[in-house]
């Protein structure tokens, strides 16, 4: 949608809100919120960091249902979902995640840790709170918070009875249902259960088997339990799991081959190969697939109060299982295939993917009681992960596509068996053995009544050991001898993450600070032998990243708390930037790593709350990338970075028309408009384009989400609708790869409390 018409969309939906607003300025103020992003409780407008915070009542505002829905709330923020359930990554004032690397942001929910990026994406059902940290946060909070954290809280077990139901229907056609039950058992045991179960058809079609390539089916849980046995020790016990059942790999390949539609099926005019804009091409492939993710967390959190400060032990163990099938390159009809077209050895291909992940933590921490002049915490953090993952072709004989595991469907590669259905072509596999430990500190200095200061320090070092499981039928020839069986890769990535933080407080509407951060996110392995391939940036092994970063930002109250101003400015250094290259011959995805990166930006929010029913606010926050240096692939040297938008840019408006005071019946319209300014893709697979970097970016989108409806004092009726006006464009371009984003959809949901 271009700018212009979406500027004509907004205008239109102000114009015929504003006969409706109430004219007299009451004496109301904005939600004062209570956030925890340096491991204590503090006031969000005197916390000196970039934070986006969500209470319960703006993610019930908002229909915050999923991690996307707040992202797109969050300036200077994107996430792609692509490929597969588990495949969610994150870009973050220009960190990226890319694929199969660990986020750049740090994930705690309840207190713990996330420790596989893989379960990020999953139902938000009884949330509390989310708090979005921008900027490094590995003093705190570990070695992947390079581009910030998120702070996740469920709602607590109560002390009296409360339950709450939701009921809904959207346009697939889907339905979900949620619910929450609490309260106690005894006078010092109290339980909390939520429940969460999602089924849709899906939105976007696949014209050749003519039905939705996208279904989705989600069932998920969590249950609480906490302890207070005396007003210095209490215990909180959390059993959460999730299933996810869906299509996965339904790609798009943006080329006709110049053969023309009778051959191909599709006509693509022009040259569109290498354009990450052209939307004509849609869903064609021939299987439709699996995704399916199981993800299981068990966690125990312990607080005992001494004298001077709290004791605090957390241990969780989480289990992650994903399988996915689908077609493979170039995702079309077998006899529209290039395989099949040019005749290649074993003709048209499908694919299967399996990741295998278990981790046990541990983290041990002291946080002094708050005073006057000093604070400090300190702590330990351990983490064993255990990682298996194979990945391989096959054959496509027409009977659909088998799930491969851990042994492949033939033993020996080319030639095929005839005898299996879907022999296997290809099939690469690894497994991974690693432990991480990090100790870390933070003081805070309050040597005046408006200035105090905060240093903080964190070392952590990350043992990986990866195993080649590939059998050596599956072994290529050229590469006996330099890829074999059993062979092991061994390297141990450390660093320091200091951070020092001034605020300073003139008035008690006033919080400006800066700080001075540096973030570390460990290396890792690409699937073994792929450096074989001679592709220039790609290695076994991908580096380390360092982000060295400067920040200056400013939070205001005004107007008697009815407006909120805050504004940031942030500069920084990163070595080892990702980017993301999928390589056709062996079917693996793979990370290169650049030298040197750099990145500034400057972000705004304005909250405003102009009457006692409208609310307005804004957000522009800007990325300018650059990469500054690297030796591999010198081309690319003043370029942009993949995968990171010039600018996002936000608008909403949320207004209440009270109907009747008595019984609290109201109706309420909310509207949320995003623009993602241009963005850059990395390299293809080099065998189809040599490593051309920013050749056409993708151009700005814009989405228009709406929601409006009626609410009481215990029940609410809500129309919502997401991407309004069906704007059409790619979630995610990697050449040749299109992933189509989600067009309009819409629904219809009650909430009733209890």
């Amino acid at each position: 949608m271009s700018s212009r018409r979406c500027s004509r969309t907004v205008a239109r939906l102000s114009l015929c809100l504003v006969p409706l607003i109430a004219a007299p300025v009451l004496a109301q103020e904005l939600e004062e919120i209570v956030v925890t992003a340096r491991l204590r409780s503090e006031a969000y407008e005197k916390t000196p960091a970039a934070i986006k915070a969500f209470t319960a009542g703006e993610i019930q505002a908002a229909g915050i249902d999923k991690v996307h829905d707040f992202i797109q709330l969050t300036p200077n923020m994107t996430v792609v979902q692509t490929q597969n359930p588990g495949n969610t990554f994150i870009t973050i004032r220009g960190i990226s995640q890319a694929r199969n690397s660990d986020m750049p942001v740090a994930v705690v929910v309840d207190g713990v840790l996330m420790t596989n990026p893989a379960a990020f994406n999953q139902e938000l059902n009884d949330i509390q709170q989310i708090e979005v940290l921008k900027g490094p946060q590995g003093a705190l909070y570990g070695r992947n918070a390079i581009g910030g954290a998120i702070n996740i809280v469920t709602k607590q077990a109560t002390d009296m009875f409360d339950a709450k139901l939701r009921v809904g229907f959207d346009s697939g056609p889907g339905y979900l249902t949620q619910g929450a039950i609490s309260g106690p058992i005894s006078d010092k045991w109290k339980y909390r259960i939520a429940l969460s179960h999602s089924d849709t058809d899906g939105y976007i079609e696949n014209t050749y088997l003519n039905k939705d390539a996208d279904p989705y089916k989600d069932t998920s849980g969590r249950i609480r339990f906490t302890w207070d046995p005396s007003d210095k020790v209490s215990g909180d016990f959390r059993y959460s799991a999730s299933h996810i059942e869906t299509t996965a790999l339904y790609f798009v390949i943006n080329n006709d081959y110049g053969l023309g539609s009778a051959i191909t099926g599709v006509n693509v005019s022009g040259n569109q190969y290498n354009n990450p804009n052209y939307t004509g091409v849609p869903v064609r492939v021939n299987n439709p697939g699996e995704g399916i993710k199981n993800a299981d967390q068990v966690s125990m959190k312990w607080d005992i109060k001494g004298a001077g400060g709290t004791f605090t032990s957390i241990t969780s163990y989480d289990a992650l299982d994903e399988i996915l099938t689908g077609d493979a390159f170039d995702f079309r009809p077998i006899p529209q295939s290039l395989f099949e077209i040019f005749g290649f050895p074993g003709g048209d291909e499908n694919q299967s993917q399996y990741l295998n992940v278990r981790t046990t933590s541990q983290e041990f921490r002291y946080s002094s009681d708050m005073s006057d002049k000093f604070n400090w915490l300190a702590g330990v953090y351990l983490l064993q992960t255990t990682r298996y993952i194979s990945t391989g072709n096959m054959s496509d004989d027409g009977t659909g596509v088998n799930r491969v595991y851990r042994e492949p469907r033939s033993t020996t590669g080319f030639p095929l068996d005839p005898a299996i259905s879907n022999p296997q072509i290809t099939f690469l596999a690894d497994s991974q053995d690693n432990f991480a430990w990090a100790a870390f500190g933070s003081l805070t200095w309050n040597f005046t009544n408006q200035w105090d200061a905060t240093f903080s320090a964190r070392y952590d070092s990350d043992k990986r050991k990866q195993t080649t499981e590939t059998p050596p039928g599956f072994i290529p020839a050229a590469l006996a001898g330099d890829l074999v069986t059993g062979q092991q890769r061994e390297k141990t990535w450390d660093a320091w993450q200091p951070k020092a933080t001034l605020r300073w407080r003139p008035t008690d509407h006033v919080t400006l600070y800066g700080d001075v951060s540096r973030g570390f996110r460990s290396g890792g392995f690409n699937q073994s032998g792929v450096a074989l391939a001679g592709v220039a940036g790609v290695k076994d092994t991908f580096d380390e990243q360092i982000a060295d970063t400067i920040e200056v930002g400013i939070k205001t109250q005004l107007n008697n708390n009815r407006v909120q101003l805050n504004a940031a400015v942030f500069d920084t250094d990163l070595s080892g930037a990702y980017y993301f290259i999928f390589l056709v011959q062996s079917s693996t995805q793979n990370l290169g790593s650049l030298d040197k990166s750099h990145y500034s930006g400057v972000e705004f929010e304005l909250n405003a709350l102009l009457t006692d029913n409208l609310n307005l606010n804004f957000a522009y926050a800007t990325t300018d990338s650059k990469i500054t240096a690297d030796a591999e692939i010198p081309q690319t040297v003043g370029q942009k970075i993949p995968l990171v938008p010039e600018f996002t840019m936000n608008f909403g408006m949320s207004w209440t028309k009270p109907l009747n005071r008595k019984s609290g019946t109201a109706f309420t319209v909310r509207a949320d408009y995003r623009r993602v300014g241009k963005t850059y893709w990395g390299p293809g697979d080099p065998a189809v384009l040599p490593l051309a970097w920013n050749q056409i970016p993708r151009d700005p989108y814009d989405v228009l989400d709406i929601r409006t409806g009626l609410q009481g004092k215990d029940w609410e009726f809500v129309f919502w609708s997401k991407n309004v006006l069906d704007e059409r464009y790619n979630d995610e371009f990697s050449f040749p790869f299109v992933w189509k984003a989600q067009p309009q959809r819409w629904g219809v949901q009650y909430t009733k409390s209890f």
